[in-house]
């Protein structure tokens, strides 16, 4: 089987998340560590709420694991939540006056209750922890072919940065990130970042901004043309538009290229004898502008994604609603919330990416073992280098 899928389960404040994997080969080192690093990393950035003080995200393998490998049966991950308040009433009361910007009265309407809490408990963008660890774990399939991913904040609010990420300077940039308490790679922009999300706090406001994601290394020919479903990059962009708050996405120079002639948009091809290694196979491009992806396929450049976050729903001065009960104007209810959550958004959206290309490789490469993967890729590669064999 090398349909992979992921369904996760769980409400904000219930006693649990979790997610469902199929479709992983049988054989693949999990590196239970560095998910839980990756959930880590999730919790942190500044203007996050109190929730990320409470809690301290970390999986538990539930199935389909053995001995540190995956043996080709589901494998299931759960995520244990402290905060667990459901059913209690009183720490978790019902909520009448639904907040613009939410799923509270759409999921009221349609799941014909005055309740919001029923929504919104799975609305809540806690759900995400459960697909940061399932990215992660497919994480662990990728760089088992020496696929790469990064993701990082590109702006908040009106603050952006110009940094241009290249994969031969990974780490560095990983460490530059990974110093910052915005989780953007530039210390001047990150600076400035924080000081717009500190006047949104003393406001009583929220803010949102741009995330990026990187994946080094592909191969060329993941995905495909033939059929809309496969393009990777339209399953690249409902994954990230699947991201709660996210109100749109770009792939390479994306919006911009509407701004240019195709001279100037579409990246050149040439090929050097001397680099027939992954990920190009000897094809070169001077410039990046499609974002690794033509035709719904991978290139063998870096597949570059941006998503948009909007400012989060939940304002602590509230804003105009209505009681669902009385249907009389009310400032809609709070519910304990982040001023800013930029930060984790880019980790998300890197996990929820690297999830999509592992079930595009896996779609490639097909075997129900690490063994028939590894060596369906060797045979792939053999033949596009040898091209051509008609």
């Amino acid at each position: 089987m090398a349909d992979l899928t992921c369904q996760t389960a769980g409400e904000s404040h219930g006693p649990a998340l979790t997610a469902l994997i199929n479709g992983l080969p049988a054989g693949l080192a999990v590196d239970v560590e560095f998910i839980n690093a990756e959930l880590r990393r999730r919790q942190g950035g500044y203007g996050r709420g109190a929730r990320q003080r409470i809690e301290s995200d970390a999986i538990t393998l539930l199935a389909g694991v053995r001995r540190g490998l995956t043996t080709g049966a589901p494998v299931v991950m759960q995520i244990a939540n402290r905060d667990a308040r459901l059913d209690d009433e009183v720490k978790t009361p019902a909520v009448h006056r639904p907040r613009p910007g939410h799923a509270d009265l759409a999921g009221s309407v349609k799941w014909l209750t005055t309740d919001c809490r029923d929504t919104l408990e799975r609305a809540s963008a806690r759900e995400t922890a459960s697909r940061v660890a399932a990215g992660a774990l497919a994480r662990c399939l990728l760089r088992e072919f020496g696929i790469e991913t990064f993701g990082f904040v590109r702006s908040i609010h009106e603050v952006a940065t110009a940094a241009t990420i290249d994969g031969e300077q990974l780490d560095q940039w990983r460490q530059r990130r990974d110093a910052s308490e915005v989780y953007c790679p530039d210390e001047a922009a990150s600076k400035a970042m924080i000081e717009v999300i500190h006047r949104a706090k003393t406001e009583k406001d929220t803010v949102g901004g741009v995330v990026e994601a990187h994946v080094f290394g592909c191969a060329i020919g993941l995905g495909s043309c033939m059929n809309w479903q496969e393009k990777l990059d339209a399953r690249l962009a409902g994954a990230v538009m699947g991201i709660q708050a996210f109100k749109g996405v770009e792939i390479g120079l994306g919006f911009e290229a509407t701004r240019r002639f195709g001279s100037q948009v579409h990246d050149p091809i040439h090929f050097d004898a001397s680099r027939r290694a992954l990920p190009s196979l000897g094809f070169t491009r001077p410039t990046n502008n499609a974002g690794g992806l033509e035709g719904g396929m991978t290139n063998g450049m870096p597949i570059v994604v941006r998503g948009a976050m909007k400012p989060i729903s939940t304002l602590l001065k509230g804003l105009p609603s209505v009681d669902l009960n009385t249907r009389q104007p009310e400032m809609s209810q709070y519910e304990r919330s982040d001023i800013c959550a930029v930060s984790a958004a880019s980790v998300v959206m890197e996990h929820v990416v690297a999830f999509e290309v592992a079930r595009a490789l896996r779609e490639k490469l097909g075997g129900d073992t690490m063994i028939e993967m590894r060596t369906n890729f060797d045979a792939f590669l053999d033949h596009a280098r040898r091209l051509p064999l008609r």
